[in-house]
């Protein structure tokens, strides 16, 4: 269950602290906490050095100099090399350190990530940035989860981090959260750029984007959730067909339709499940597809 600590909890007293990845978030959050001297940074592009010196961090010239008696070390390397770094460098983590995993990666990721970082006797947090990290700086929204959450708020808390919370105590958690939420938020970036690219072609941009000011409805997003698979269920085979046209109309406006054509196989998939009648909750509705689609063998 997510955990409700207070703000008051005393942070880590001076911990030593070590950044390993020193591109934007690093950077940025180095310069909003004015760490200083008790933090060092390591990243494997030597160029990086100058700026962690403006940053106002120590620079390190190997990994092993970064985690020296490190207390607690924040992960901010790339997606693709969150995992290696956390199984190159638990090695030479102190007994107890708290890894603080920051990197945008699958549940699947992170919890072996844990486990090396674990094997090796260190503890293991896993956090989602649930915003830009500029302009939010040490403001940004942090999502922790894993056995040591509670520990790695406070260290973070103690570091300046201000809207930290708790949301569950297995790794992975945290890390699904912005996912899932990634799913809809980067898809509807996606779709919007596949949409306004078309609109703009055929000549009906204004047209198009008055359409959607018109119809958009402020509801919360379990009302609309509810509507969304309630269409699907009850219309996805009609409207499968009409996006199929879509696709079309995009290929031959030259915009290549991958959103569109996915969305063809989404509306069709859950239209051909047969669920009636339409299930009358959100809870129920996920329950129905889901049985529908193991019961005729679908991933």
């Amino acid at each position: 269950m997510p955990q409700d600590l207070s703000l008051s909890q005393p942070p880590l007293a001076a911990p030593r602290v070590a950044l390993i990845g020193f591109g934007e978030a690093g950077c940025t959050f180095a310069d909003a906490g004015g760490w200083e001297d008790e933090v060092f940074a390591f990243d494997s592009e030597p160029s990086r050095r100058a700026a962690m010196e403006e940053c106002g961090v120590r620079p390190a010239s190997s990994p092993a100099e970064a985690l020296t008696g490190a207390e607690v070390v924040l992960s901010l390397v790339t997606a693709d090399q969150a995992l290696l770094a956390a199984r190159d460098y638990a090695p030479l983590l102190p007994k107890g350190a708290l890894w603080i995993d920051m990197n945008s990666v699958a549940p699947h990721t992170k919890a072996a990530a844990a486990e090396a970082v674990e094997a090796a006797g260190a503890r293991y947090a896993d956090v989602a940035v649930m915003a830009p990290v500029d302009p939010a700086r040490l403001n940004v929204p942090l999502l922790i989860a894993g056995p040591h959450a509670a520990d790695a708020m406070v260290a973070l808390r103690g570091l300046g981090f201000a809207k930290t919370r708790v949301v569950g105590d297995k790794v992975g958690q945290a890390s699904a959260i912005k996912l899932c939420r990634s799913v809809m938020v980067k898809g509807l970036e996606a779709l919007t750029a596949e949409m306004v690219l078309a609109a703009n072609a055929a000549g009906v941009l204004d047209e198009v984007l008055a359409s959607l000011d018109a119809s958009e409805k402020h509801v919360p997003w379990a009302e609309r959730a509810d509507y969304n698979l309630d269409r699907m269920i009850a219309h996805g085979l009609r409207r499968s067909a009409e996006m199929a046209e879509a696709a079309a109309m995009l290929r031959d406006l030259g915009i290549a339709p991958l959103m569109t054509e996915n969305t063809v196989k989404r509306q069709q998939g859950i239209g051909e499940l047969g669920i009636a009648p339409v299930p009358p909750t959100l809870d129920s509705k996920i329950a129905a597809i889901t049985h529908a689609r193991q019961s005729q063998g679908e991933d």
